[in-house]
């Protein structure tokens, strides 16, 4: 039998990842940032020189790619590049990457081999409706576009970077827009998903849902 999968599928800073990490602590699940593939794709063209409409390049470039994702480090090909996978170039050139049919095929069985016991926490874009789309739970978590925006300002103020937040704003519209429109896996609830919207809601109050809903699922979960 496969292990439980709880997808976690939303827009940008809406919360899924934190909380997607929050439920896999607390049940001891592995955890699948989906996200950071696309990141280690575009990370490695670019440092390639692979244009990022080169979709046949990229394709190859995401099948053939040594991937290491651990808690504190994600190695590229031998190479240490957590800090480099974060950065606001790599994000805003995944987020091209991410529209290429060739390049989420590509990475689909990547994905699906995250899946193993006790359980996966999966968080992206198409976790409940491509990838996992027989997950135990589907979650679709979002926010207003406001909220979004001023919680990833807060992130970059604190970290030492200066950026306004109507363009914050503006990238956070275009990205929506992007994703909820591209024909391979356009973001979107899946079927059956629980939609959680956390514009006022805690992420502690989340996961707490979360974990609620899954123990209420899962026979032997402790719930």
């Amino acid at each position: 039998m496969n292990a439980p999968v709880i997808a976690v599928d939303g827009p940008a800073a809406s919360g899924k990842g934190t909380l997607a990490v929050g439920v896999a602590r607390a049940l001891g699940f592995h955890y699948l940032d989906s996200g950071v593939l696309y990141r280690l794709v575009a990370l490695k063209a670019m440092d390639a020189g692979i244009a990022l409409e080169d979709e046949a390049r990229l394709a190859g470039a995401a099948a053939g790619m040594s991937v290491q994702l651990e808690e504190s480090r994600t190695v590229l090909d031998g190479a240490e590049v957590s800090a480099r996978v974060r950065s606001e170039a790599v994000s805003a050139a995944a987020s091209r990457i991410a529209v290429l049919p060739a390049v989420r095929a590509a990475l689909l069985p990547r994905q699906r081999a995250f899946r193993r016991p006790p359980g996966l926490v999966a968080d992206g874009r198409d976790m409940g409706t491509v990838v996992f789309p027989d997950a135990l739970i589907k979650v679709y978590v979002t926010a207003s576009a406001e909220e979004r925006a001023r919680r990833r300002h807060k992130q970059l103020i604190e970290k030492g970077n200066s950026v306004k937040l109507d363009s914050l704003l503006r990238d956070i519209r275009e990205r929506d827009a992007r994703d909820s429109g591209r024909a391979a896996a356009p973001l979107k609830p899946a079927a059956g998903a629980i939609v959680l919207d956390t514009t006022s809601r805690s992420i502690e109050a989340g996961i707490a849902f979360v974990l609620e809903r899954y123990r209420g699922l899962s026979p032997g979960s402790g719930g």
